[in-house]
């Protein structure tokens, strides 16, 4: 491994739950917060993930990290039977001791390693307030501003184009400034947050991807929705939470690319 003592799982699990309250945070119940996958340990070294998959399995494993730090864990498509690519990631992490920790809205609602939050801060925007409101949490932020959408595009891009990605927008007016965005990483223009940012008052609304029928819907609303990729707008959190367990702990990081494309 890296050729430092290490520090144990627990004592690196127990830090994180309570750093993102992962027992109070509401989620999905296929997101499993915290540890999906223990190891014989103690943890040498981490690696950053957006998705778990054999992918960022082996470059977790190729890179001498024995700790995989995801925002994605195992189980989104839910209950199911340990075969196929399923049994693969596992056997993968049990086969190399890799430790998997999953968080999911936990880390996208925190006020320093949320998505949303530091890719507000990525393009130059101050976040003020909260959005995206899921049960009794804020998944995004918003903000005020007076810039150029197209401006506003123009960085997104760069952004995405860093990841692999390219970000693409809904109908914009020559002209146009944004005054009022919001952000929500992920699969964030959907029903919920279109009608939430309608009533807010919002003009832009910046995430990852969304149905068709949302740009449809956003033009008609008077509404911009820039969609600027579900993988790169969620590299920001699990990177600078890894990056924070580095400084905490002193064990080495990495972050593990694997673009899907969207």
């Amino acid at each position: 491994m890296s050729g430092v003592p290490g520090i144990a799982l627990a004592t690196i699990t127990a830090h994180l739950d309570e750093l993102l309250r992962v027992r109070d945070i509401p989620d999905y119940p296929p997101a499993l917060n915290g540890v999906q996958v223990e190891h014989r340990g103690p943890v040498t070294k981490i690696a950053a993930a957006v998705d778990t998959s054999a992918r960022t399995i082996r470059g977790a494993v190729d890179a001498g990290a024995n700790m995989l730090l995801v925002h994605h864990g195992l189980f989104w498509g839910g209950l199911q039977p340990l075969t196929g690519p399923h049994y693969s990631r596992v056997r993968l992490l049990m086969d190399h001791d890799v430790a998997l920790y999953s968080a999911h809205l936990p880390l996208d609602t925190h006020a320093t390693f949320g998505n949303s939050f530091l890719l507000a801060r990525e393009i130059g925007l101050d976040a003020s307030s909260g959005f995206a409101r899921h049960e009794t949490i804020d998944c995004g932020v918003r903000g005020k501003s007076d810039i150029a959408t197209t401006e506003i595009l123009s960085r997104l891009n760069t952004f995405a184009n860093s990841h692999g990605g390219a970000a693409l927008a809904s109908t914009i007016a020559a002209g146009r400034r944004t005054r009022h965005w919001a952000i929500c990483s992920g699969a964030g223009a959907n029903a919920d947050t279109i009608r939430e940012a309608v009533a807010l008052g919002v003009d832009t609304l910046i995430t990852g991807e969304g149905p068709h029928w949302s740009a449809v819907d956003a033009e008609e609303n008077g509404l911009v929705i820039i969609y600027a990729g579900h993988y790169a707008t969620e590299t920001l959190g699990v990177r600078a939470l890894a990056e924070h367990l580095s400084v905490t702990f002193g064990i080495p990081w990495t972050f593990i690319a694997a673009p899907t494309g969207l």
